[in-house]
C-alpha cells in the first residue's frame, strides 16, 4: 500500500496548457508512482471545470475550491489589514483550509508537497510531523521587485510591499520546510544568496519537455499565410512578463523587421490576453489569437519563435517547446535562464531591440534557421527528458523502500 502524500497547488494542474500547470502535473504524476495522492487546489478558470474528473481519477481524495477572479482580487485587499502578501490572500479559501486540516489530522500524510510559495501558509501554521517540500519554482519576491521598478505612484507602493511580504514568506519557508526547490540552479543559487541561513535543502529541478508531443514531423496544417515571414510568441497573455514581452516586440522590434520585410507578421498565441495585449492588433502585422486548443500548428510553421522577455524568472517552457519542434528561437538572456543551449548554434540570443530585429530578419532571409532548429531539437532530446530531470527529487521525496 502506498503512503499518503498531500499535494497543494493554487490551480487545477489539468489541462497542462501553461507553464505552472505543465510542471505541477509532471511532478504530481512522478510522485504518484510511489504515493497515494491527496490533491487540494483552486479552480479559477471555468474552462478547467470539465477536467476536474480527470484529476480526481488520479487521487485518493481531492478538494477543488472555486475561485472567482474578480471577487478574489477585491478580497485579497484584506491582506493590507492582516499584513499578508496579497498574492497569498488571493488564494485563501476557508473550505480548502478545512480540508487541509482534516487531511493533516486524519490521513496523516507521510509527505507534504506544496507547489508555489503562496500556498505554503495552508500548512505552515498547522502541526506537522511529515516532511515538507515546497517547489517555489521561481524567487517570486524578485519578480515583484522587478515589477515595482517599472511602476509609479500607488502601484509602485503596492508592488514594493508585495516584494517585502513575499520575501518574508520565502524566508519562513526556508526556515520551516525541509526542501525548497526551484526551476533552475540559477534560481536556487539566487534564493540561497538572499536567504543564506535557511534550514531547508535548496536545489534546482529543471523542467523537461514532451518531445513526442512537440514533434515537428506531425501533420499540423498551417493556420497562417506561409508565403510571408511569421514570428510567434506563446504564453498566458495576462501574465505581466508575457504582456511586456509582446508589447516590446510589437512596438519596438516588429517595425524594424517590417522595414526590411514589409509583410512580416507577429502572432501572439495564448489565452486571457489583457486589454493592453489586445490593443496591439492596431499595429500592422500583429495578430492576437486568444485561447487556442493547440499551439503546435502556430509554432511548427513559424519563421522563428520569439521570447523577448525583459522580465523573466526561471525557465521558459515556450522556448523548450519551440526547440522541440525544431524551430529557431530568438531569446533574450532572461528567456535563456536555466536552459543549457548554445547561442548561435541551438538558439539565437539578442538583448536589445535592434539586435532582436536583425536576428529575426536574418532567419527569414538566410539559410541558418533550419540548422539551428535541428540542433535545438537534438538539444532537447538529449537533455530535457522529464523523468531524468525530476529524478533529482528522488533522494528526498522517494520512499526508502522503493529505492532497492
Amino acid at each position: 500500500m502506498k503512503p499518503p502524500l498531500l499535494f497543494l497547488i493554487q490551480r487545477l494542474p489539468y489541462p497542462p496548457t501553461k507553464g505552472e500547470k505543465i510542471r505541477a502535473l509532471r511532478i504530481f504524476a512522478y510522485l504518484a508512482q510511489w504515493y497515494e495522492m491527496h490533491l487540494g487546489c483552486l479552480l479559477d478558470d471555468p474552462a478547467d471545470a470539465e477536467h476536474v474528473q480527470t484529476m480526481r481519477a488520479m487521487c485518493a481524495s481531492m478538494h477543488v475550491a472555486p475561485l472567482n477572479r474578480r471577487v478574489a482580487t477585491l478580497l485579497c485587499l484584506r491582506g493590507l489589514l492582516t499584513g499578508e502578501a496579497l498574492s497569498v490572500t488571493y488564494f485563501k479559501d476557508r473550505g480548502l483550509a478545512r480540508w487541509v486540516r482534516d487531511v493533516m489530522a486524519n490521513v496523516k500524510p507521510a509527505m507534504v508537497f506544496v507547489y508555489s510559495s503562496n500556498m505554503a501558509p495552508y500548512v505552515l501554521d498547522l502541526p506537522r510531523t511529515a516532511p515538507l517540500a515546497v517547489d517555489l519554482v521561481d524567487v517570486d519576491s524578485e519578480k515583484w521587485r522587478s515589477y515595482s521598478e517599472t511602476m509609479t505612484g500607488l502601484k509602485r507602493w503596492v508592488y514594493r510591499r508585495e516584494w517585502r511580504k513575499v520575501a518574508a514568506l520565502e524566508q519562513r519557508i526556508a526556515r520551516e520546510a525541509d526542501l525548497a526547490s526551484f526551476v533552475s540552479d540559477a534560481e536556487a543559487d539566487l534564493f540561497s544568496s538572499l536567504v543564506p541561513a535557511g534550514h531547508a535543502r535548496v536545489m534546482g529541478v529543471s523542467n523537461g519537455v514532451d518531445h513526442e508531443y512537440f514533434d515537428p514531423t506531425l501533420d499540423l496544417p498551417p493556420l497562417y499565410d506561409l508565403s510571408v515571414p511569421n514570428y510567434v510568441f506563446t504564453g498566458t497573455m495576462d501574465y505581466p512578463p508575457n504582456a511586456d514581452a509582446v508589447a516590446w516586440f510589437a512596438n519596438d522590434i516588429l517595425p524594424a523587421i517590417r522595414r526590411a520585410l514589409p509583410d512580416a507578421q507577429f502572432h501572439i498565441v495564448g489565452h486571457s490576453p489583457n486589454e493592453a495585449v489586445q490593443r496591439l492588433t492596431r499595429i500592422e502585422g500583429v495578430h492576437v489569437t486568444g485561447r487556442v486548443t493547440d499551439v503546435r500548428p502556430y509554432v511548427v510553421h513559424a519563421t522563428a519563435s520569439v521570447a523577448p522577455m525583459r522580465i523573466a524568472r526561471g525557465i521558459q517552457n515556450k522556448v523548450l517547446e519551440a526547440m522541440a519542434m525544431a524551430r529557431p528561437v530568438v531569446v533574450t538572456s532572461g528567456a535563456l535562464e536555466g536552459i543549457d543551449a548554445t547561442p548561435g548554434l541551438e538558439v539565437v540570443l539578442a538583448d536589445d531591440a535592434a539586435g532582436f530585429a536583425a536576428a529575426c530578419t536574418d532567419l527569414a532571409t538566410g539559410s541558418r534557421g533550419s540548422d539551428i532548429g535541428r540542433a535545438a531539437r537534438a538539444c532537447v532530446m538529449r537533455q530535457y527528458n522529464w523523468a531524468a530531470r525530476l529524478s533529482r527529487y528522488d533522494e528526498f521525496l522517494r520512499p526508502s523502500e522503493t529505492l532497492t
